[in-house]
């Protein structure tokens, strides 16, 4: 298990738990292991949000790399992909975002990215832990004639701006369009973005003052909801403080998830035949609703474990160029390395616009099936242990074969201070609710043995 990194980086309060101290470690780290002999210099890509912290953590990244001989390649405040794209443009090393997502201002994170631009491989990950945690005396600072240099890119957003334009230009016109920037990243490049999209666009969170960082966007997704019925737009769009999410809001006010974003693209993806193999990349969070219209509009279906990391190395590995959650975590490997919720937008608003439906008629294409979600706190020495209790793993199996297709029943264990996450999606809510009250009980139960 990481004992830094997690699914979404380095993430803790900025200078109080992700310090100075640590973030200059990480580039001091990063810089070693992501290192090629044969190619020359080490180059690292450094973006940032718009939050007051990055400042200071790019600072101290920037000294770790620069004191281990390596240039660290500075874009300033970016969306992560554009990030993500500039590694492969530069050709450089690796890549670190300064960002913790979706999350509040004090918190702050640390993505690292590989060559390619995608995130970086766990086993790499776990090498700047070894070196951090484990062996720090082999980053001490070596007598050297020669530093890393400080090198600041111009017109990054301008060339990833273009990119966006490129590979996803598209007629609107007719939609008022209501967009939110969360007052992050995309306030950046959002109005250069869609203003030639013939749509008329309202803009709402796009004045980052460094703390007001998804105050809204989509994680306040009901401020989008308010703003849409007050201005009388078609839709509206919400992204997440550094750009990666995306959700949407109809014209009537409602939510439009991941789910039914994923399942409008692939639609529209398999009707001009770019959708690679007609399969998409699902999750154990993607709502039953996505599985059953996929199987309904003949296309495929393959699963991977939660997280970005995991979704594009099966989209790669496999040739699929589409893989997405409920969150608004999207994914098109063909156009960009990692999730851009800019990106996912104007792919939602094209298919919404050659439908030639209102949002909430598109959202129809999923009927989405109630689902229970129940998490039960374990001691960490039965981490594991309870996968091998066959009272658990029975209860399990059979509520499995009476819900069949029509429903699914996952559980699994999550978290440092883990708990054991039940989540059940069926036609009745009220059958799987008692079978995920009963599923909890049956885990309390059997710890409380195991405690005697």
């Amino acid at each position: 298990m990481s004992r830094l990194f997690g699914k979404d980086g380095l993430r803790g309060l900025a200078v109080t738990e992700l310090t100075c101290e640590l973030a200059m470690e990480v580039g001091r780290a990063a810089a070693a292991v992501l290192a090629n002999p044969k190619a020359g210099r080490t180059k690292i890509i450094i973006g940032k949000d718009c939050r007051s912290s990055s400042d200071t953590l790019e600072a101290a990244l920037c000294a770790g790399i620069c004191s281990a001989g390596a240039d660290a390649v500075l874009t300033g405040i970016v969306p992560t992909a554009a990030l993500a794209w500039q590694v492969g443009e530069q050709k450089a090393n690796g890549g670190i975002m300064i960002t913790a997502s979706h999350v509040n201002s004090e918190f702050n994170g640390l993505k690292l990215f590989s060559s390619s631009g995608c995130r970086l491989d766990s086993d790499k990950e776990e090498k700047i832990e070894r070196l951090i945690l484990d062996s720090p005396e082999e980053l001490l600072p070596i007598p050297r004639r020669e530093y890393g240099s400080m090198i600041r890119l111009e017109n990054v957003l301008d060339g990833y701006i273009a990119r966006i334009k490129e590979i996803a230009g598209c007629d609107l016109t007719g939609l008022k369009v209501a967009v939110d920037c969360a007052n992050g990243c995309g306030a950046k490049t959002a109005r250069r973005i869609f203003a030639e999209t013939g749509a008329e666009i309202v803009f709402m969170g796009n004045t980052p003052d460094g703390t007001n960082i998804n105050s809204s966007g989509s994680t306040h997704i009901d401020q989008l909801m308010d703003f849409v019925t007050d201005n009388g737009c078609d839709c509206g769009i919400a992204f997440d403080g550094a750009a990666e999410r995306c959700l949407a809001v109809d014209e009537k006010g409602c939510l439009v998830d991941g789910d039914v974003i994923i399942a409008a693209c692939a639609g529209e993806m398999k009707k001009t035949n770019t959708l690679k193999h007609d399969v998409i990349i699902v999750t154990q969070a993607n709502n039953l609703g996505l599985l059953q219209f996929a199987r309904n509009n003949g296309i495929g279906t393959s699963a991977a474990p939660t997280g970005e990391r995991s979704m594009v190395r099966r989209m790669l590995e496999c040739g699929f160029s589409l893989g997405g959650d409920p969150t608004g975590h999207i994914v098109f490997p063909d156009d960009m390395p990692t999730a851009d919720g800019q990106l996912t937008g104007l792919r939602l608003l094209n298919a919404l616009k050659k439908s030639g439906k209102t949002m909430s008629s598109l959202a129809g294409i999923i009927e989405k099936s109630p689902q229970v979600m129940l998490n039960v706190p374990i001691s960490k020495k039965f981490r594991e242990i309870w996968k091998n209790d066959r009272a658990i793993t029975g209860i399990i199996d059979e509520f499995e074969e009476i819900l069949g297709e029509d429903g699914r029943v996952v559980v699994r264990e999550i978290g440092k201070d883990p708990v054991i996450r039940i989540r059940i999606e069926g036609k009745d809510f009220s059958t799987i609710n008692t079978m995920a009250l009963q599923i909890a009980d049956t885990i309390r139960e059997r710890m409380e043995l195991r405690e005697q």
